[in-house]
């Protein structure tokens, strides 16, 4: 397994790494609470953390939905939950001009799943040499990233994570196939289980995504049973007022019972 380095966190050395926090950025207050209580739970369970927010939800179903505060407002307010909180930071990019301004606030430039085969967006992404965590597409079998992993790599980085977050087959549902988490990682690249857009219902309320988050911590465990380096939870203090993913977010007050039982798996393995 290629171990990547983000500062001094290892994914692929043995210990799984969180990636949490809300969808959205929320504002300054909010997100850095957020963030500041999932990296207290973390410390607790001697998890490495890595907080997680988009500037731009780019995909949303509805014309109407909120988007976040944008490319340079969310940058600000990443930068300042960066220095308050001494965690590396993960977010999205949607265009290959965001790539560089991003690299230099976030240490993780995610690509979002349904563009995932956007080569333009990868080689952009690659050539920040900051760390690349590629969303797998809903649409894309597990084998089909080999095809991602070595456009990152004829760009010149190994820093290259892979996330499992469902496959669709229509009719508002993701599948999870626990046999794309082995396939992935043979591709000697840490990968990362994302619990939360797992358990999404895409457009299941019609101008928004449904969800049902009483199943994330039986996905959850059942990824780190098949062995995985890292988990991806959307929180949120009162998902009930989430901007986004609200339905799918998990309550902060359950993080840390799912990452109990996570760990214990991971342990008794």
């Amino acid at each position: 397994m290629n171990i990547v380095k983000v500062g001094n966190i290892e994914f692929g050395g043995g210990r799984l790494v969180l990636m949490a926090g809300p969808c959205v950025l929320e504002g300054l207050e909010r997100s850095l609470m957020i963030g500041r209580r999932a990296k207290e739970i973390a410390e607790r369970l001697n998890m490495p953390y890595v907080f997680k927010a988009s500037f731009d939800k780019a995909n949303r179903s509805s014309i109407k939905s909120y988007r976040g505060p944008g490319l340079d407002e969310g940058l600000k307010i990443l930068a300042a939950i960066k220095r308050e909180l001494g965690v590396p930071i993960v977010t999205d990019i949607h265009e290959a001009h965001q790539a560089q301004p991003v690299a230099a606030v976030a240490d993780i430039l995610q690509i979002p799943a349904f563009l995932c085969r956007q080569t333009d967006l990868l080689v952009a992404a690659a050539k920040t040499g900051r760390a690349v965590n590629v969303k797998k597409a809903q649409f894309l079998s597990a084998r089909d990233m080999s095809n991602v992993v070595d456009k990152l790599r004829a760009s010149g980085t190994e820093k290259i994570l892979l996330t499992e977050r469902g496959t669709s087959f229509g009719y508002n549902n993701l599948v999870v196939d626990m046999r794309g988490l082995p396939i992935m990682r043979g591709f000697n690249c840490p990968v990362i289980f994302d619990g939360t857009h797992s358990v999404q219902l895409p457009g299941g309320a019609g101008t928004s995504s449904g969800g049902q988050r009483e199943f994330v911590e039986y996905l959850v465990r059942a990824a780190v049973a098949v062995g995985v380096d890292g988990l991806f939870l959307e929180v949120h203090d009162n998902p009930a007022e989430g901007l986004s993913d609200g339905a799918n977010m998990i309550p902060l007050d359950e993080l840390e019972k799912i990452l109990l039982s996570a760990l214990k798996i991971q342990e008794a393995l």
